[in-house]
């Protein structure tokens, strides 16, 4: 049940101090107020815990509505009792979820409602979601573990928590569970799982590691859905990982009746009488993941569906996962001072704060000394580097802006809202291997989620959304019967034309080539925008751009520019790669990341490695969705990339941002001052 702008009197402290809670609760129309209620008001309080009783008592007194608010059951990557905000809560009316002494909200949908085909069709397809990102209500950020097939799993709970008492369950109930898990799966390995509050030293549990004498002890950080796949059975008083086991068909056992339990899905020890219905798992899921509980989207700070905040978890717990096994640090090489902060951003938290080096034989030093990974800036930054550390016993990779980047230059000091971080080489290095060239590989091979690619690539192209996203319309003078060839600029000492380009190097030299190559065509220069702002190198003289062009495009948006091309000719430029997306044909004078695949005219020499036939959809899977890392550029979170492009077409460069460009237009001859 959700109210509309109603009050909640609350007598717990947390209900006020905890932002995300407060805040969920306002969206979902509750004014949270401390103290007696009113007439017309309602009370809150917080599950079952010792402080409820006190609201309890004040709502009984005037007989105002009491409202039950606990977490959801999709909620963070940490437990609530280390202060990680919740991503759901469910707000009951008539009781709480976890008490099967009396009736609940969850319960009367469970007994009372019959999902219809598309209900429980969603249902189906959330319950492969959940499979498929892994996860749980409490998701860890670790890496995954194969605990094998065939054991069984036992399920501790944390001593006193009130879902324990309100199953009709006690401490005993522990003792009996584990005695009858070894009892009737002789031989079998037993692992117990011990409570995230216990593995976080805030709470008890029931077991401990000195109970490995009747099974092994799963007394660390782990997720539930590595523990679950390949059990044989999963033994429980009231935990919601018997509710995930039953949801993957599982066999579960209860000693107590949890919310879950008395459905028809479960082997229940203690009878609940007031569920008769049973059950089928859709239904079960269908009422506890997607009726009940209130969700957040903490991209768009609003209330939503179950499956956008399943994404959301999902990406925050993947960019919150250590990418290298048994490492406890990083070093970065080569990272310019002002970028230091933003890739901080993008790195999950381990034992050891990152540090920031420019020299690679001192991170090696101190990778060695601390067992740290590192990571090289791609673009300052040698191939030859990378193999030299790993040939010392150093985990080591690239990492370098990815291709859907900003509102604003990244010469302009503009943060990046993508990265991309390659175990293997860079992108940009046509003369060895890189993880995204196996990615396009896979993709090719069938690994690629070719419909969501599509809608991502149509998205792009209806947002008009670019790398930099700069620039003004620009209509062209095209004269009639003229099919239009643009040429864009290149940065001439970037290194995607240093790695990427064979004899033709320059833009002079790129613009001749052209031209040779399509006498004929309407041709267009567009410059890069670093080179027009007088950033980096690479300007061409007016005389001979316009000896071999037809048309200078300066400060255009190459959007614009592109809704009006009938091809594209390049040496590296990512222009090549978002004119694909626009179904513009390119011809590439260099090897691009996207030149050698079968989707370009390329005119440098080949690449051998490149021997898959990706189409156009494979290539954006893999350029756009596996291999960079996201943040939005508003709440700061990891996020996927059609959230990036809906921020990208919406938004514009940050004043300190567009104040910084025009100091560096004024400084543009000292530009070695801020690009340090």
């Amino acid at each position: 049940m959700m109210g509309h702008d109603r009050t909640l009197c609350v007598q717990s402290l947390g209900f006020l101090t905890q932002a995300r809670i407060r805040r969920i609760l306002d969206l979902a129309g509750w004014r949270i107020r401390a103290g007696w209620s009113r007439t017309g008001d309602a009370v809150g309080i917080w599950g079952a815990k010792p402080v409820s009783a006190r609201g309890r008592w004040v709502a009984a007194r005037p007989g105002a509505p009491l409202i039950t608010v606990e977490d959801g059951f999709l909620r963070s990557m940490a437990p609530g009792v280390t202060g990680a905000p919740p991503l759901s809560l469910v707000i009951d009316d008539l009781g709480f979820y976890a008490d099967a002494s009396r009736p609940s909200r969850l319960e009367r949908i469970l007994q009372d409602d019959t999902p219809d085909d598309d209900a429980l069709a969603r249902a189906t397809a959330g319950i492969d979601l959940l499979r498929r990102l892994r996860l749980s209500k409490i998701t860890p950020p670790v890496a995954p573990c194969n605990f094998g097939s065939g054991h069984v799993l036992v399920v501790d709970q944390t001593v006193g928590d009130a879902s324990i008492a309100g199953a009709g369950a006690g401490p005993a109930d522990f003792a009996r569970m584990l005695d009858a898990a070894s009892a009737e799966h002789p031989g079998a390995r037993i692992l117990i799982k011990a409570h995230p509050d216990v593995i976080a030293g805030k709470k008890r549990g029931h077991f401990s590691a000195d109970d490995a004498a009747a099974g092994d002890f799963v007394g660390d950080a782990v997720n539930p859905c590595d523990l679950i796949q390949g059990a044989r059975a999963v033994y429980t008083v009231s935990s919601q990982i018997g509710y995930e086991a039953v949801l993957v068909g599982v066999p579960v056992r209860c000693f107590g009746v949890g919310f879950y339990a008395g459905w028809g899905l479960t082997e229940d020890e203690h009878p609940a009488p007031r569920r008769t219905r049973r059950l089928s798992v859709a239904e079960l899921f269908h009422g506890c993941h997607l009726r009940y509980p209130v969700y957040y989207d903490p991209w768009r700070d609003c209330l939503c569906d179950f499956e956008t905040t399943a994404e959301a978890l999902a990406h925050q717990v993947q960019a919150a996962t250590p990418a290298v096994a048994g490492v406890q640090g990083e070093v970065f090489v080569g990272v310019r001072r002002w970028k230091r902060r933003a890739v901080l951003g993008f790195r999950p938290p381990l034992a050891r704060a990152p540090r920031f080096r420019e020299q690679p034989a001192e991170a090696a030093r101190i990778a060695r000394a601390e067992r740290r990974a590192v990571w090289l800036w791609a673009a300052r930054a040698e191939a030859k580097v990378r193999d030299d550390l790993v040939g010392q016993g150093v985990a080591a990779g690239f990492v370098e802006d990815g291709f859907l980047r900003s509102v604003g230059l990244g010469a302009e000091l503009t943060r990046a809202a993508s990265l991309v971080f390659d175990r293997q080489g860079i992108y940009f290095d046509a003369g060895a291997p890189s993880d995204l060239e196996g990615l396009i590989a896979d993709a090719a091979a069938g690994a690629a989620e070719s419909p969501r690619a599509a809608a991502l690539r149509e998205a792009i192209v209806e947002a008009g959304v670019t790398k930099y996203n700069v620039g003004a319309d620009a209509p062209l003078p095209v004269p009639p019967g003229r099919k239009v060839l643009l040429v864009p600029g290149q940065v001439e000492d970037d290194a995607s034309i240093l790695r990427g380009c064979g004899s033709i190097r320059t833009n002079l030299a790129l613009l001749e080539a052209a031209r040779a190559a399509f006498p004929d065509a309407w041709l267009v220069y567009k410059p890069h925008p670093d080179v027009e702002a007088g950033l980096r190198s690479g300007a061409v003289p007016d005389s001979a751009t316009m000896a071999l062009a037809d048309h200078a495009a300066a400060g255009a948006s190459a959007d614009a520019l592109l809704r009006q091309t009938d091809r594209v000719a390049t040496l590296t430029s990512l222009m090549g790669f978002e004119a694909l997306l626009r179904g513009v044909p390119v011809t590439c004078f260099g090897t691009p990341f996207y030149a050698g695949w079968g989707l370009t005219d390329d005119r440098d020499q080949p690449c051998d490695r490149r021997a898959a036939r990706p189409s156009l959809d494979d290539l954006v899977w893999a350029a756009l969705i596996a291999y960079p890392a996201y943040r939005d550029p508003v709440s700061g979170l990891a996020c996927p990339p059609e959230l990036v492009v809906e921020r990208l077409a919406a938004g514009t460069p940050s004043p300190r941002a567009t104040l910084l460009s025009r100091l560096q237009g004024t400084f543009a001859g000292y530009s070695w001052l801020w690009r340090r």
